[in-house]
C-alpha cells in the first residue's frame, strides 16, 4: 500500500500544480494570450506545464520528505470521491470537447465561439469541471496522506476559486444578462438535487 500511496502522491504533485497554473496563466491574461493567438499560447503553457512536472519529478524526494502513513478511514474516504469525481467527469465530457477544455473558446472566441452551458449537469451546478477537479485532488491526497498533497489541495481549492471568479467575469461579458440569469439560478460549486429551468 505505501508503493501505491507513494506513486498517488508523485502523480499529484507532478500534474496538479500544472494544470491548475494553466489556468490561472490563461484567465487573467486572457486578452494578451489572444493576441499571441492560440497555438503560441497552447504551446508555450504545454511546455510550460511539462517542465514543471519534469521538475517537481526532480525534487520529489523533498517535496514528499513527510508523510503520514496508510490509514484505512483516509482511503475509506477517497474511493468514493474519486468515484463521484469519475461520474462528474463522464458527465461533464458530454458537453466538454478538448477544445472547450484547452481553452480555445476563451483565447479565439470568434473562430471558437460556443453557446453557455446550461444543460445536463450544468443545470445543476456552473463549474462542474472545477468541482469535479478538487474532488479528484482531494482524493488523490487522502489516498495518498503527504502533507505535500494536502498543501498542493489547499492551494489548488484557493487558486481555482480564484480562477472561477475570473472565468465568471469574461462568461459575464460574453453573455450578459443571459450569464447573469443563469447565475440567480444555478449554484457555483455545491450542486443542487434537481435542475431548475
Amino acid at each position: 500500500m505505501d508503493y501505491i500511496r507513494y506513486y498517488a502522491a508523485v502523480y499529484l504533485l507532478m500534474f496538479a500544480p500544472g494544470a491548475v497554473l494553466y489556468w490561472f496563466s490563461i484567465h487573467p491574461f486572457i486578452r494578451f494570450w489572444r493576441r499571441v493567438g492560440p497555438r503560441l499560447t497552447l504551446l508555450i503553457h504545454y511546455s510550460g506545464v511539462m517542465v514543471l512536472a519534469f521538475g517537481l519529478f526532480l525534487f520529489r524526494k523533498p517535496l514528499l520528505s513527510v508523510e503520514f502513513g496508510t490509514h484505512p478511514l483516509l482511503i475509506a474516504l477517497a474511493v468514493p470521491l474519486l468515484a463521484v469525481a469519475l461520474v462528474l467527469r463522464v458527465q461533464i465530457s458530454r458537453h466538454l470537447n478538448k477544445r472547450i477544455l484547452t481553452g480555445l473558446p476563451e483565447l479565439a472566441p470568434d473562430r471558437h465561439s460556443t453557446p453557455l452551458l446550461t444543460e445536463g449537469f450544468y443545470a445543476r451546478v456552473r463549474h462542474p469541471r472545477y468541482l469535479q477537479v478538487m474532488l479528484t485532488f482531494l482524493a488523490w491526497a487522502l489516498l495518498a496522506n503527504y502533507l505535500a498533497t494536502y498543501l498542493i489541495f489547499a492551494a489548488s481549492v484557493v487558486l481555482l476559486r480564484i480562477i472561477i471568479w475570473l472565468e465568471e467575469r469574461e462568461l459575464r461579458a460574453r453573455f450578459g444578462s443571459v450569464y447573469d440569469e443563469y447565475c440567480t439560478r444555478v449554484p457555483r460549486l455545491i450542486p443542487r438535487l434537481s435542475a431548475r429551468n
